[in-house]
């Protein structure tokens, strides 16, 4: 968790940083005709604006992609016996899954319910201990 801050931080420090490069190009790069007749300047902004967007990318938007794909896949395969826990906090065994929703006991007193998929956080796999 404090290495996804970490991250988080140093890609919100690189962003600023490359914004104030570019606006600052922005305002202090003038358009320069070269012998040929051509201008430039903008092509140093263009390419901080892309280089802005792929470090967006690949430290804010990609890392949270991964994270939604684990956890739809540890929904995908839960199965009787998993013991889970909720985003409520609330623990127990499942006793039955379908497409949409999961049945679970809490607890001594077999209290059971029923919560959709999306609402499970964690799953810890439940082996068969011999007695």
């Amino acid at each position: 968790m404090k290495l996804n801050r970490l991250s988080r931080a140093v890609a919100l420090i690189l962003l600023a940083a490359l914004a104030v490069f570019t606006l600052a190009g922005c305002t202090t790069t003038e358009t320069t005709t070269t012998t040929d007749g051509t201008t430039s300047g903008g092509a140093s902004m263009i390419i901080m604006l892309v280089v802005l967007i792929a470090v967006f990318y690949f430290f804010m938007i990609r890392p949270e992609n991964k994270k939604k794909k684990q956890a739809q896949e540890m929904r995908d395969s839960l199965s009787v016996g998993d013991e889970i826990t909720t985003i409520g906090g609330i623990v127990g065994k499942i006793v039955s899954v379908n497409d949409k929703y999961v049945v679970f006991e809490t607890g001594e007193d077999r209290v059971r319910m029923q919560v959709t998929k999306w609402a499970i956080s964690s799953n810890t796999k439940q082996t068969e201990q011999p007695q």
